[in-house]
């Protein structure tokens, strides 16, 4: 366990940000969703970029993650009060209905945290954030409280998800999601079912929508025994005319997480990395592809396998981050001391 004097030294040597640095942001408190079951080391450099003090964190374990893994994370976030592991978990299957119960899970968690934030953002255990968390705030706020469930025309097509029963089953060292010969119940509530997106960004008023509407609930109960729910859920609800913050069709024409699919080759020209259950992992040789994005995030990365294209994006977003700032920065927060930061409104050099 660490102690009091341990967080204030891990906190300066790992160089967390201690301070809002404006008052939009300071005014405008983010939710971050994390599921998490392995991979210490990219973890630590995702949840120190996302880090901001006015912010809150749900992080939920895998719970067949390995003891000193849930151990690891444990420390880690004992230092930061507004962060925390949740009180319940769930065995993690991809596909399965699992990851949006972890999912709801937080969310129900962050509606009791004494932190009133604006959104929530769910963000997967290896993406990355491609922008500052001012320009986050920023481009929030500019929706004027609609939600982003972004459309992806590659699942579109994956209406057999929904259309039979699946199953997750689970061994003591696999987990998968199993097709029944079985077909399904129409939606309740005569809904239709969209197809979109796992990563979201919901308001608070939309997520308490979530957990205790009927017609939410009752499409929850329909969703678990479907192939990748949550990768129908959050968009469906959100096209529902008359739910808070709901686009049309609920559909959003921004993309909230840049993706490689290897099926789009011919639109982001390879991955430099290596794929992974069809998503490129990123390599150093997708870097001025992650520059040139407009969404927020970005997902796939490993630490331990490409640790440059980390470095280099945790170094590009932590200067951006210390430029911008409206307060004075503090020499711990910068990765490279002695470093000259030039503001909107003067120029602060760091003695």
């Amino acid at each position: 366990m660490f102690v009091l004097d341990q967080c204030h030294y891990y906190t300066t040597e790992s160089h967390y940000i201690t301070a809002p640095l404006s008052i939009e942001e300071a005014s405008f408190p983010l939710a971050y969703i994390m599921i998490i079951g392995h991979d210490f080391n990219t973890f630590e450099r995702i949840f120190r970029t996302i880090y901001m003090p006015q912010n809150v964190y749900c992080i939920h374990l895998d719970k067949k993650a390995t003891f000193n893994f849930k151990l690891a994370v444990g420390k880690l976030l004992e230092c930061f009060p507004n962060a925390f592991i949740t009180s319940k978990s769930e065995y993690i299957t991809y596909g399965g209905i699992s990851i949006l119960r972890a999912e709801l899970i937080c969310m129900k968690e962050l509606i009791a945290s004494d932190v009133h934030w604006k959104y929530t953002i769910n963000i997967g255990d290896h993406s990355f954030p491609l922008k500052t968390n001012k320009e986050i705030v920023q481009y929030l706020k500019a929706l004027k409280g609609k939600n982003i469930t972004p459309h992806l025309q590659s699942i579109q097509k994956s209406t057999e998800r929904v259309k039979y029963v699946h199953t997750e089953h689970r061994t003591r060292t696999y987990s998968s999601v199993l097709k029944k010969h079985k077909k399904k119940s129409l939606p309740p509530n005569q809904l239709k079912i969209y197809f979109g997106s796992p990563y979201v960004a919901l308001t608070r008023q939309f997520v308490h929508f979530v957990l205790f509407n009927k017609i939410a609930i009752e499409l929850l109960h329909w969703s678990q025994d479907t192939y990748g729910p949550n990768e129908h859920y959050w968009i469906t609800l959100n096209s529902i005319p008359g739910v808070p913050g709901s686009m049309v069709q609920g559909v959003s024409e921004t993309s909230l997480t840049a993706v490689k699919w290897v099926f789009q080759e011919n639109i982001h020209n390879g991955c430099h990395g290596h794929y992974w259950q069809d998503k490129c992992v990123y390599g150093p040789g997708d870097l001025e592809w992650l520059y040139n994005s407009s969404s927020m995030f970005a997902s796939k990365f490993e630490f331990d396998k490409y640790p440059l294209t980390v470095e280099c994006l945790e170094l590009r977003v932590r200067e951006r981050t210390l430029n911008q700032s409206e307060v004075q920065v503090e020499l711990d927060w910068n990765f490279f001391p002695h470093y000259t930061y030039v503001l909107e409104d003067s120029t602060k050099e760091q003695q």
